[in-house]
């Protein structure tokens, strides 16, 4: 199986060297990585461009990104990973052997990069959550076959929100396979914004998407 890696990214320059450094060995090893920009005026693509199979230039918006890399990707399997995201060793072959033994999609454990106590704690949360009610988030790197992937349509087309929704319509065809190693990611909105003012915008933000409120209402108070 060839796994495709999509990574959204806008004005990543911060982070990008270090994900492409954990990726490495995957491109030696014949898989792909594909790198969608969204608009950056740092130095991320040319940072990237060395590290990368592909780099796509996108409209601006997570969705648009991820499904326009999914659109060139070759590999069988495609896994999309957030440019501040770090990934321990042997991730990618805990999610090919899931693969091969029929998941047909899933995500990892994740950590955040912060040492607030309460980080812990929101990261045991998320994890938790996620393998109570089968939703991911981006964070945790989701992973999905190309015939799953293609059978519930993509990622929908919403400015927020749109790893949940993809979630819901991969549940309908199976839970998903929950994989450890953690991925780490980076915790740098909960330290500038505080922990808990944070992980209350969260909740609200989830609840009132859950009710049915406009996604692109929800993206103007996520983005503040």
């Amino acid at each position: 199986m060839r796994l495709s890696i999509v990574i959204p990214t806008l004005n990543e320059a911060e982070h990008i060297g270090a994900l492409l450094t954990d990726l490495a060995p995957r491109c030696a090893a014949g898989h792909e990585v594909i790198l969608v920009d969204g608009g950056s005026t740092d130095a991320t693509r040319s940072l990237a461009a060395a590290g990368v199979d592909r780099v796509l230039e996108s409209p601006r918006g997570r969705a648009t990104q991820m499904n326009a890399g999914a659109q060139v990707a070759s590999g069988e399997i495609l896994w999309f990973l957030h440019a501040d995201s770090r990934v321990p060793s042997g991730a990618a072959e805990a999610l090919l052997t899931a693969c091969q033994a029929g998941a047909r999609w899933g995500r990892f454990d994740v950590l955040l990069s912060g040492r607030h106590p309460l980080l812990r704690l929101v990261a045991r949360a998320m994890n938790l959550r996620s393998r109570l009610t089968g939703i991911a988030t981006g964070d945790q790197g989701i992973f999905v076959t190309r015939d799953a992937f293609a059978q519930v349509g993509g990622f929908p087309d919403l400015p927020l929100m749109e790893d949940i929704a993809l979630s819901k319509r991969l549940r309908r065809l199976a839970r998903p396979a929950c994989l450890r190693p953690p991925l780490l990611t980076s915790s740098r909105r909960w330290e500038t914004h505080g922990v808990v003012r944070t992980i209350l915008l969260m909740w609200r933000l989830r609840l009132a998407y859950a009710l049915g409120a406009d996604p692109a209402r929800l993206a103007r108070r996520y983005d503040g």
